[in-house]
C-alpha cells in the first residue's frame, strides 16, 4: 500500500472520483484476502467494498453515456 493512499473509509464513497475509489476498493480487497481482520472489520470492509463497486460503476456508465451522447453527436453531424 501506498504512503499517500488515504485510510480505507476516509471519505464518503459518493464523493469520490473513479481513480480514487478504485484504489481504496483495491485496498479494500487486499485487506479482506490477507485474513488478518476481526469478523465485524471484515463485515465493515465488505460493505465499504460494495459502496466503492457501486461507485466505481456510477462512474463507468456517466462515461459510457457522454461516450454514447458524443458519438451520435458526431453521426448527426455526418
Amino acid at each position: 500500500m501506498s504512503e499517500t493512499a488515504a485510510p480505507i473509509g476516509q471519505t464518503p464513497a459518493d464523493e469520490l472520483g473513479y481513480e480514487a475509489a478504485r484504489d481504496e476498493l483495491v485496498r479494500v480487497v487486499q485487506a479482506l484476502e490477507s485474513g488478518d481482520t476481526t469478523l465485524e472489520q471484515s463485515l465493515a470492509l465488505w460493505e465499504r467494498g460494495n459502496a466503492l463497486a457501486e461507485r466505481c460503476e456510477q462512474w463507468l456508465q456517466g462515461a459510457r453515456a457522454r461516450l454514447d451522447a458524443a458519438r451520435g453527436t458526431e453521426a448527426d453531424a455526418s
